[in-house]
């Protein structure tokens, strides 16, 4: 027995005073109606309704079961509104992974102007450069720089970013500028903890592309503390142009073999399906789409060295 089914036909019986109104409303046939409040009373094992060929009539038990029941359905009615208000306008809280740079240079001022745009919507922001599990910790958004594999989620490229070989004028002056990316295995460089290729950098440059395995005495899961240390002169980064725009473009930092870099990564919005997607979630990525498109972290053209 459809209990819900049989609960709104009952319902609609009382409150038209007639099975034959109340399967006219339902798109229903009267028999069907009647079957359900049938069910229903042989479920519930009391009888609901007084029957004769004239008019129906509640009974004690109806009566008690319909006051619940209208309270119900009322509810379940309101819900279902609320649910498709949420498809249609943006509103509720948007649960957001993000790498910490990425996430506090830019991905905060994308979501303050958002904010001013859709006042319904709140966050609930979670800054951490591992990749988390968008199902299992109940995530709606996901933001990820990567050359993505194939995957059941959803990635929609926002934005790219170029990685660069960089450090300090000062450890230029001390160490020399490399000539070839070869030369970076002899030199003292910092490693991202989460690369997927480990110490090993890929750079494309005239001749291709060339592999070579570094020596990364300091690590950290952070680009922008490796920003950091570059600056302050302990070695050799390699970092996307969104951490090294204003180090770059103040002379902090400089390009190294400027015509080699690790190529293009994309910046994704990667959410679980486009199945049900909620509004706050589609307008959102709509949203970074537009905004990132006029992104400003290119850095100006290197010199060669």
């Amino acid at each position: 027995m459809d209990r819900l089914a049989a609960m709104q036909t009952f319902a609609k019986v009382v409150e038209t005073g007639s099975f034959t109104k109340a399967a006219e409303a339902l798109g229903i046939s009267r028999t069907m109606a009647t079957v359900h409040v049938g069910r229903l009373e042989e479920h519930l094992r009391v009888r609901l309704l007084n029957r004769t060929t004239r008019r129906l009539s509640l009974t004690e038990a109806g009566s008690a079961y319909y006051e619940r029941a209208a309270t119900l359905l009322g509810e379940m009615a309101s819900l279902e509104g609320s649910l498709e208000a949420m498809v249609e306008e943006p509103a509720g809280v948007l649960k957001i992974s993000a790498p910490v740079s990425f996430g506090v240079l830019h991905l905060a001022t994308a979501l303050a102007e958002f904010a001013e745009k859709h006042p319904a919507v709140r966050y609930d922001v979670s800054l951490n450069d591992r990749t988390v599990d968008l199902v299992d910790e109940g995530y709606d958004l996901a933001i990820r720089i990567a050359r993505l594999v194939d995957s059941s989620l959803v990635a929609r490229r926002i934005a790219s970013t170029t990685l660069y070989v960089c450090a300090s004028p000062d450890y230029v002056k001390r160490h020399g500028a490399p000539k070839h990316p070869r030369e970076l295995a002899a030199r003292q460089c910092l490693g991202y903890a989460y690369a997927g290729t480990g110490d090993k950098w890929t750079l494309e440059g005239p001749g291709g592309a060339a592999e070579v395995r570094v020596r990364t005495e300091s690590r950290a899961n952070n680009g922008d503390l490796l920003r950091m240390l570059a600056v302050h002169g302990h070695g050799i980064a390699l970092l996307p142009d969104f951490i090294v725009v204003d180090d770059l473009r103040s002379k902090r930092l400089v390009q190294l073999l400027p015509e080699y870099n690790a190529g293009e990564l994309g910046i994704f919005a990667v959410y679980p399906s486009r199945k049900f997607l909620s509004a706050k979630v589609r307008t959102l990525v709509d949203f970074l789409v537009r905004h990132f498109a006029r992104r400003t972290w290119a850095p100006p053209p290197a010199r060669r060295r």
